[in-house]
């Protein structure tokens, strides 16, 4: 029954270079981000944290020692393994070499997520770390593959789609009246440059839109354990819908992450492809395939319970490994769209304000494409107003992220550090004063606004969301 499963040299192949990219991307975010964010002088210290955790809660090369110097080391070499995998370097290695290098990939990675905090608390992260370990042990590409991975992964991606379909019909009304779409590529975290067009679809398209969506998360992921053409059929099904997600918005790695999954789903031969000559696997690799695969039935016991239940999580990590976890995203759509906008003043008067590289503020530009890359302050900034607003009364709840307070603290020293994650700032030869935090209901404009007015976005001021304040108050 899997002799079509195993007939994936190719598929192999393609999988694991679009691994690697992916790891290459969160290296590079990682070697551009951390350290403002989460180095010795960061929003949220490592060292801080560290303080308090034991490497078995929190598994990490910097459980050992902290510093940033050390973490530009751990990154560069995350950076380097990725860039040799995405070549085939790793290819022309013995196999047990093979599969170690890949462990360290997914290890270095593992070190950064398990220290990054709400930084690192996104559902993509823990995919890349859990997809990095299983692809370790699909083998280079002069030996014969085995059927035991390619269905790990298959696993992987059937909870990651099954439980994104469950997240959204226990949850949002709006994705079983099939409503969500009205208001979801306004309100997503990261609009891009083609959000604005999707919005303006007619209901129907997106009545039909969410009907896809159910179909492919709550169908075809049964499709990819059936016997081809109907796992290839299954696996195209969940490529095209990530397409549509990653031309619609920024989702970081998420999607791009499930279409490569989403080739695992394929065999050579569906592909026309015809294997070239591989050399047997060892015996002893086939033993510590077989052990893999006990392990992950054992691991696959709370998930699938998860996946069962009425109180069904959404991306939840069971061990500190990363492995096995729970999936799925958006299982509640915002219908407004609030933004915290910050602004300085070095007058007490004139208030200018400081631009995100991707979060909406100037509502005359266009949003940018930034996915893969993960801008991770921006998407902080998007959860600010769920912890402070109260929609139906549109009341104000006192209470600040730590992160959030320190990053005010840092602009009003004119840090460079935090001034570095902007795309703007107002203040570059000396920090302002005082510093406060608005808060605005932003919706696109209609096609008739767009021609008179050139503007992306329409917004209101709703209300204050941090008062003026100045580096004493701090």
């Amino acid at each position: 029954m899997w002799a079509d499963v195993a007939d994936t040299w190719l598929v192999r192949t393609l999988f694991l270079k679009g691994l690697a990219v992916i790891y290459l991307v969160a290296f590079v975010s990682a070697l551009r981000q951390f350290r403002p964010l989460l180095g010795e002088r960061g929003l949220l210290p490592v060292p801080e944290f560290l303080a308090n955790v034991r490497f078995v809660e929190a598994p990490s090369v910097f459980v050992w020692r902290y510093s940033d110097r050390f973490f530009a080391v751990v990154a560069w070499a995350g950076t380097l393994l990725s860039a040799a995998a995405l070549l085939g370097l790793l290819d022309h290695l013995p196999i047990a070499l093979f599969v170690a290098l890949w462990l360290v990939l997914w290890f270095l990675y593992l070190s950064i997520v398990n220290v990054g905090q709400k930084f690192y608390g996104f559902g993509w992260e823990s995919m890349l770390c859990e997809a990095g370990f299983f692809a370790a042990f699909l083998g280079p590409a002069y030996s014969e593959p085995s059927v035991i991975p390619v269905l790990l992964l298959r696993w992987m991606l059937f909870r990651v789609e099954f439980g994104a379909g469950l997240i959204k019909l226990r949850h949002d009304r709006c994705w079983r009246d099939l409503t969500c779409l009205y208001y979801h590529h306004e309100t997503q975290p990261q609009p891009n440059p083609l959000s604005w067009y999707f919005h303006r679809l007619p209901p129907a398209m997106h009545r039909g839109g969410v009907l896809f969506s159910h179909f492919v998360q709550l169908v075809c992921p049964f499709g990819l354990f059936l016997p081809q053409p109907v796992a290839a059929v299954a696996g195209a099904f969940i490529i095209v819908h990530q397409l549509f997600l990653n031309v619609s918005g920024n989702y970081s790695w998420l999607n791009w992450l499930t279409v490569v999954l989403g080739l695992t789903a394929f065999s050579d031969s569906v592909l026309l492809f015809s294997t070239p000559p591989v050399l047997a696997r060892p015996q002893a690799f086939d033993v510590v395939l077989q052990a893999l695969a006990a392990f992950t039935v054992f691991l696959s016991i709370k998930p699938t319970l998860n996946m069962l239940s009425k109180r069904q999580r959404m991306n939840f990590s069971y061990n500190p490994l990363h492995l096995v976890n729970t999936y799925g995203a958006f299982g509640q759509v915002t219908k407004k769209r609030y933004e915290v906008v910050l602004e300085g003043t070095a007058d007490g008067t004139h208030w200018q304000p400081y631009e995100f590289k991707a979060k909406p503020g100037d509502p005359m530009r266009r949003p940018p494409q930034v996915a893969p890359y993960h801008l991770r302050l921006d998407w902080l900034m998007w959860f600010l107003p769920f912890s402070v607003m109260t929609y139906r009364s549109h009341a104000i709840v006192p209470g600040y992220e730590p992160w959030f307070l320190t990053f005010i603290a840092k602009l009003l020293e004119g840090d460079p550090g935090a001034t570095g994650l902007l795309r703007h700032n107002p203040f570059p030869d000396s920090p302002p004063q005082r510093i406060r935090a608005r808060y605005y209901h932003y919706r696109y404009t209609s096609r008739a606004e767009r021609r008179e007015t050139g503007a992306w976005w329409s917004r209101e001021l709703a209300g204050e969301y941090l008062p003026p304040v100045s580096p004493k108050d701090i």
